[in-house]
């Protein structure tokens, strides 16, 4: 085993312990030698780390962890870098949820025109980390999960030649319930998995070698939400016509009314929640007899935030020939998409990289049809994002199917975008 360099960027989230636990867990399989915790907000980072440092001691993990808000210094000559950034925080977040609202449009965090203003906000920042690993750790892996994650990884992975994975949590709880629905003693389970970054179904459940998911339906599902989503009833007739399982994020779709009419009533924003439970968090974190995650984080909704994460670095550094659901160029996987486009599929991971696996005879056109639109969104909002250029960003929010009518876009737009001003700095050159 190399002794590994690992930087996370955005250390100050109260998501890291999360991830501390999963390299503690797989301590015998990566030899950690120093974490870089980077952020440029020096008040949560010392919070944060400080308790990253007692977890570690408490486990006997004797891994150095150095605190800096300086970007260059946490990249060099890492070997994986790990991006968790929130520009502008959760105030950004709560503007994105309100705003849109105003318009009877969906305000959340990764779907619709909150999530299009989320990605204006982050492309420009994760792309400085990009030219940043370009000089100084070119070899490195780029794993991010700052949201929204596949059409981040839309921008990076066509704009640069840095190796990049955009990963989330969603996969692998949808994953985890379709095992359980398998009978306990059946040795070869198997899953079918297509789609975007929350836009994505799991559309064959195998038990050897056998798709029980027709059977499955006809006798009903137990589906886990995730906790960030409003819940909604999956009738068979819904899962019949959709011919799979759905991701929670495709709540917004099916759902879309009763979703903006639950946001519109409900007396707190999520981001607004998600502001109380970091103030919380963060004062649990203080204390410092603190040297375990707190059940609290459990609330935040990063359920399998470390497993998605050092799982794949694992694989890809212990050369595990494993699968994993990695949102990467699609390069001929799904017949349907682009080459060039990036999309959520499941991937054989090894030492030489990550490599999409081939999905043959295919003809779901309900899916087909919603990932082409979607993904249409993604690649205009994407050049939005790297260029800030003004036509690209109201058409993507044209032709995305959750928005559509110019009257609300354009307005919407507008006003998100000046709300956003300091963070935008592609829309506002000099």
């Amino acid at each position: 085993m190399r002794n590994l360099k690992i930087a996370v960027i955005g250390a100050g989230s109260t998501y890291t312990p999360e991830l501390i636990e999963g390299f503690i867990v797989r301590r015998e399989t990566l030899d950690v030698e120093s974490i870089y915790l980077m952020d440029i907000d020096k008040t949560k980072m010392g919070i944060v780390g400080a308790l990253t440092e007692r977890i570690l001691r408490k486990n006997s993990m004797k891994c150095r962890v150095v605190m800096t808000d300086n970007l260059e210094e946490a990249i060099q000559g890492a070997h994986y870098v790990l991006s968790q950034v929130r520009v502008g925080k959760l105030d950004a977040r709560i503007s994105d949820e309100k705003i849109p609202l105003k318009y009877d449009m969906l305000g959340q965090e990764t779907t619709g025109a909150g999530g299009f203003m989320k990605a204006m906000r982050t492309i420009p920042v994760i792309m400085d980390i990009v030219k940043t690993m370009e000089r100084l750790a070119s070899d490195a892996w780029l794993i991010n999960f700052a949201n929204p994650s596949g059409l981040v990884a839309e921008a990076v992975l066509n704009n640069s030649g840095i190796k990049m994975a955009g990963l989330c949590n969603c996969p692998t709880s949808m994953i985890k319930d379709a095992r359980a629905m398998v009978s306990a003693d059946t040795r070869n389970f198997d899953y079918d998995y297509v789609g975007l970054n929350h836009l994505s179904w799991i559309t064959g459940v195998y038990a050897e070698g056998n798709n029980i998911l027709p059977q499955l339906i006809e006798s009903g599902l137990e589906i886990t939400t995730m906790k960030n989503i409003q819940e909604a009833e999956l009738q068979k007739p819904l899962l019949k016509a959709t011919g799979g399982i759905p991701s929670s994020y495709l709540n917004y779709y099916y759902f879309r009314d009763a979703q903006i009419n639950h946001c519109k009533e409900a007396e707190k924003t999520r981001g607004e929640v998600c502001k109380e439970l970091e103030r919380e968090l963060l004062e649990l974190y203080e204390d410092i007899n603190l040297v375990d995650k707190p059940a609290l984080l459990e609330q935040r909704g990063g359920a399998y935030y470390s497993t998605a994460a050092v799982s794949l670095i694992d694989a890809l550094e212990n050369d595990k020939n494993e699968y994993h659901v990695v949102n990467v160029r699609n390069e001929g996987a799904l017949p349907f998409m682009d080459n060039d486009d990036v999309v959520e599929v499941k991937c054989l991971v090894n030492r030489m990289g990550i490599f999409p696996v081939k999905m043959k005879n295919f003809n779901n056109h309900m899916i087909i049809g919603l990932m082409k639109a979607v993904k249409a969104y993604e690649k205009l909002a994407a050049r939005a994002g790297l260029t800030g250029d003004y036509d690209a960003a109201l058409s993507a929010l044209l032709v995305h199917p959750l928005i559509g009518d110019y009257n609300k876009a354009k307005p919407m737009l507008d006003e998100m975008l000046e709300a956003n001003r300091k963070f935008l700095p592609q829309f506002h050159k000099q």
